[in-house]
């Protein structure tokens, strides 16, 4: 029974969540399109902070930075520490709702709270809570942002969060180097972040890229922070759990499917459609020519913060052993 609530329980909130905002702006249909679209940000936004404010612990990232991977890892770690069966996904709450040792770990794109707090740009109401901040090279995340964009991002989604529209044709250079929804949102959100880090109290920069070279050493520190250490066993196992190949098996056999559509492809015939698709570092750089990559490189060596020592370009990986984003 209580294993069912750990697996309902996200289904719940975010039927709760739909309807809630869907009868609010029932009630404001006169709105013009633009005041709607406002209104429906900082009701995410009102949503956002008060997880965040429950919340014991936030994994901060941009979209497609590794954080699916980086749930089933500490998801695997307590499930075999709790006796919960493996397709329990963390969700914020629902295995404390089983077992109180689980924190509640709020995962967060950061991308509707400044829409209804005052604290939106100086990330004041991250400042008394744990923050995780897994951060990925932005090339990268741009590239695998334009397959979201392209295979898996429902319509409304393009809209609320300002990317090109349902339908439109955007070549995937113009997309990453020149569109606002490429470089340089993630640039952006990166550079806001380095800013707001000499503030956090209680802050742990992990690059998904050191995730990738040492991910038991990089688990264990992650679990250490948050409070709930894991045995050598416990890291292994997770880390073995969560590789490529049975990443892509739990995804095709839909073992999280209870956890809503982050863990599913749009279409299974389609690679580019599914979660977990190729997470290569610097795998940016199998889609563009020199000249396009010199571009990339040049932008973000100009304008994102040296904080996350990105400026140099990262060493491509002799094997695609790829994560989900």
């Amino acid at each position: 029974m209580k294993h069912r609530l750990a697996l309902l329980q996200p289904i719940w909130s975010s039927l709760w969540k739909k309807t809630s905002r869907r009868a609010i702006l029932t009630l404001f249909f006169f709105l013009s399109p633009a005041k709607k679209h406002r209104l429906q940000r900082r009701l995410r936004g009102r949503e956002q902070l008060q997880t965040l404010r429950q919340a014991d612990c936030a994994v901060v990232s941009f979209g497609k930075s590794g954080r699916t991977w980086l749930r089933v890892l500490l998801s695997r770690v307590y499930q075999l520490k709790h006796g919960l069966p493996e397709n329990c996904l963390i969700s914020f709450s629902n295995l404390n709702l089983v077992e109180p040792a689980v924190p509640k770990i709020f995962f967060t794109h950061d991308n509707y709270l400044k829409d209804y707090s005052p604290n939106g740009d100086s990330k004041a109401d991250y400042r008394d809570k744990k923050v995780v901040l897994l951060v990925r090279h932005p090339a990268d995340v741009a590239v695998s942002q334009y397959h979201q964009w392209r295979y898996r991002m429902r319509p409304h989604k393009k809209t609320l969060n300002r990317y090109p529209g349902e339908g439109e044709d955007v070549a995937i250079f113009d997309f990453v180097a020149h569109h606002d929804a490429g470089l340089t949102r993630v640039i952006d959100f990166l550079n806001g972040w380095a800013e707001a880090i000499p503030n956090m109290s209680q802050l742990l920069l992990v690059r998904y890229e050191d995730l990738r070279a040492e991910p038991e050493a990089t688990l264990a520190r992650i679990l250490d922070f948050i409070g709930t250490p894991g045995s050598e066993a416990e890291v292994r196992e997770a880390v073995a759990f969560a590789d490529f190949e049975n990443m892509k098996k739990l995804e095709s056999g839909k073992t999280f499917r209870l956890s809503g559509g982050r863990m599913q492809a749009r279409d299974a015939s389609n690679p580019n459609s599914y979660k977990v698709r190729r997470g290569k570092v610097s795998g940016y750089r199998d889609y563009f020519t020199d000249e396009e990559c010199a571009e990339i490189d040049a932008q973000v060596a100009a304008r994102l913060s040296p904080y996350f020592s990105y400026g140099a370009i990262e060493t491509a990986e002799p094997a695609e052993q790829a994560t989900a984003g």
